[in-house]
């Protein structure tokens, strides 16, 4: 969980930053980081792919998880949860309750949804590898830095959501240790590589709109395929 605690410390500190200092902070360096950090995710991703031992398994994990994913309507899910929290908070009361509320939810959504939370957390818990997760803090930080500018101390909060889910998932893949497969392992990182250099495209560098969400099933499916031909 060691990539976990680091994200919980990057939040705390790009929070306690935001409170102090985040108005003084130009847009500009914001955008000029989160793009550099966008490049940088989109490399990782390319070599993360790299790993892989049969290309076409990649290829049909992502083909069928997104199959899965758009039948589930995962990336609408999520969405849609984000709109009604949204709504749900969207008004703030004098003693400043409601705004508290609003950004621990709203920092709590961005920090663990998401497929670098899910492919991070579980390449620590089964390899210890937490690099993914160490991009991700950088992230977090300063999107905790914009958020506690704006939203206040709730943001901080959310680190309670980040110890439970993200930690949660890295201990559970550590369990599955035993029955991951090394061939299973890397045509997983290849899958998520493909999914990272997505949501780089789609997110950080915004040069097209990409559903990343719906290709997550792809990470459960790429050692299943690996399992069947190896049966086979």
């Amino acid at each position: 969980m060691t990539g976990t605690f680091l994200n919980i410390a990057t939040v705390l500190i790009g929070g306690m930053i935001g409170l102090l200092f985040g108005a003084r902070i130009p847009d500009k360096l914001k955008a000029t980081v989160i793009a550099g950090m966008g490049l940088f995710t989109a490399a990782m991703g390319l070599q993360m792919f790299l790993k892989t031992e049969n290309p076409l398994i990649v290829l049909g994990a992502l083909l069928i998880g997104t199959l899965l994913g758009e039948w589930w309507r995962i990336e609408d899910g999520l969405q849609n949860l984000g709109k009604v929290l949204e709504q749900r908070f969207s008004k703030t009361d004098d003693d400043g309750s409601n705004a508290f509320v609003r950004g621990f939810l709203t920092a709590s959504l961005l920090f663990c949804v998401g497929p670098m939370t899910i492919l991070g957390s579980i390449q620590d818990g089964l390899t210890g590898n937490y690099n993914l997760l160490a991009v991700k803090s950088v992230l977090d930080g300063f999107a905790s830095m914009a958020f506690a500018s704006t939203l206040g101390v709730g943001v901080m909060f959310s680190t309670v959501i980040i110890f439970v889910y993200q930690g949660g998932i890295s201990l559970l893949a550590a369990q599955l240790n035993a029955i991951v497969t090394s061939s299973m392992m890397n045509e997983l990182t290849a899958t998520g590589g493909v999914i990272l250099l997505g949501l780089a495209i789609s997110s950080l560098l915004e040069i097209k709109k990409i559903r990343v969400g719906n290709m997550l099933p792809g990470l459960l499916v790429a050692p299943l395929i690996v399992w069947g031909v190896g049966w086979l």
